[in-house]
């Protein structure tokens, strides 16, 4: 199973439409079905899209809360929609005793920065900035060049002999080993 769309109840298509598209969401759809009109942009980088429209949903406009944004860079993310027009909270982390203290984590600390926006009705979004997946976490294993793939099979090549010469043997399941190499070593 993958979750492919989050459903956004909203009062006026167009202009949460725009909002999105000014945020750089790709439009995917906008399709009228009788009475229900659907539209799914998905934001840059995404595998999952939103859907809004007409005739889509029960559930009131803006009741849509905490929907998480996964970025690299929480004050980069932050500037980026600032510089569209969004309110963005200011940066803000847990600190030792749990509770928010404002501010990146003082470490950078992966998963530990966040920050927060709403649409035109009030859906809101939490921004989270995650540096490195922890072990097992891995949402999908990609290469944005053949250079890049070329030189993950090589460190999982290298790692693989190294596997096998620690085991003395020959590892007749190395696919599946590798596979796994190169997940959890995609960021590294």
């Amino acid at each position: 199973m993958k979750l492919e769309v989050v459903v956004l109840p909203v009062t006026d298509v167009d202009r949460t439409k725009h909002f999105y598209q000014t945020l750089g969401w790709r439009e995917d759809a906008d399709l009228v079905f009788g009475a229900s009109r659907v539209v799914q942009l998905t934001p840059p980088g995404s595998r999952t899209s939103v859907h809004f429209g007409t005739g889509i949903t029960d559930a009131a406009p803006g009741s849509v809360r905490g929907t998480y944004l996964v970025v690299d860079d929480i004050e980069a993310a932050r500037a980026e929609l600032t510089g569209h027009g969004v309110d963005v909270s200011g940066v803000f982390h847990r600190d030792d005793s749990g509770a928010f203290a404002p501010g990146a984590h003082p470490d950078r600390g992966t998963y530990a920065s966040f920050a927060t926006f709403s649409d035109p009705d009030g859906n809101t979004w939490l921004l989270q900035e995650i540096t490195r997946r922890l072990p097992g976490r891995v949402t999908g294993v990609t290469y944005d060049s053949t250079q890049r793939l070329e030189q993950a099979l090589r460190d999982a090549a290298a790692a693989h002999g190294e596997h096998e010469e620690e085991t003395g043997q020959h590892d007749e399941n190395w696919p599946a080993w590798y596979a796994r190499y190169m997940a959890r070593h995609q960021d590294a």
